[in-house]
């Protein structure tokens, strides 16, 4: 969905718009309402092959972020971030484009640093069943930086930290749409362990305009830059807003921790703030607010 969201800012801005999906996670429908701009181009494939087009500018989004799909194929996950990265660097390099890497905060692992600053390079397992993204995106950082000194590519790299946002997919497999359609349907809100493990959560359209100004910085701001929300939230605080915000009669359920799972999750932004004169807008409640809208009306037609 950030990506949907960065095409709509995008074309708004009076860019040229080309959006490359290959559909595993996203739909079509999500852009429906930019297909008839002649500003606004979309075509089916995956960065695992090289792509031979003219641009400007790249932004490389490219990589399922839930646990649910990353790990349904952690060979194609762990070549959608390597390969991927080769791939859209290569195309820069040819077309002598800026190119923005969507990297993540899973980069810093299970953190034995709170909050993580940039300069922390983390806790991971390189060998556990959330490997596949964790190290996939390290190791695009790598390539990423290895291009620009190598290659004096321009590049951004942000480190985005947990995103939600209208128009996820209900079986997105992340904590907030999870709950959120749980509570919804009036079933159990899984709670992983005790639920006390944390996370912050960042609205998209917050992010969004993190990666505008990111993009638009002079080239020697290269990053990585963390992008998130430093507002810290349990997960059965997380539970508890939702609960409140629809109403529901659902019940926590708690099942064990799933192995590698963070126990801590929170951005230090000072470097947004310093380099982009950023930070997020919206309160988690006022995002929660909106997701739900949009999750309502949805179970209601596919119900």
């Amino acid at each position: 969905m950030t990506a949907c969201i960065l095409c709509d800012r995008l074309h708004e801005a009076g860019h040229d718009v080309l959006c490359v999906d290959n559909y595993y996670t996203g739909r079509r429908s999500n852009v429906a309402h930019l297909l008839d701009s002649d500003r606004f181009e979309i075509m089916r494939h995956d960065v695992t092959w090289p792509l031979y087009v003219e641009v400007d500018e790249i932004y490389n989004l490219a990589c399922p972020a839930s646990p649910v799909h990353y790990q349904h194929d952690p060979v194609q996950t762990t070549k959608t971030s390597v390969h991927g990265a080769i791939n859209m660097l290569g195309l820069a390099k040819r077309c002598k484009a800026k190119i923005f890497q969507a990297s993540t905060s899973e980069v810093y692992g299970d953190p034995d640093v709170h909050p993580q600053p940039e300069e922390y390079w983390g806790n991971v397992n390189p060998i556990g069943i959330r490997s596949c993204y964790d190290e996939g995106k390290r190791c695009a950082e790598t390539l990423f930086f290895d291009y620009h000194r190598q290659h004096d590519l321009r590049i951004k790299v942000a480190r985005i930290f947990n995103t939600y946002v209208p128009r996820m997919h209900p079986a997105d497999g992340r904590v907030v749409s999870n709950f959120i359609v749980q509570a919804l349907r009036g079933e159990p809100i899984t709670i992983y362990g005790e639920g006390q493990q944390t996370r912050s959560f960042c609205y998209c359209d917050d992010l969004v305009e993190g990666f505008i100004r990111l993009m638009d910085t002079g080239d020697d701001v290269t990053g990585p830059i963390n992008l998130g929300n430093p507002g810290e939230f349990t997960m059965i605080e997380l539970a508890e807003n939702i609960i409140d915000l629809t109403g529901t009669s659902s019940k926590l359920t708690y099942l064990p921790m799933p192995a590698d799972d963070p126990k801590q999750r929170q951005p230090n932004i000072d470097k947004a703030r310093e380099l982009l004169g950023w930070e997020p807008k919206v309160k988690l409640r006022d995002g929660l607010q909106k997701t739900i809208a949009y999750f309502d009306q949805l179970l209601k037609e596919i119900d």
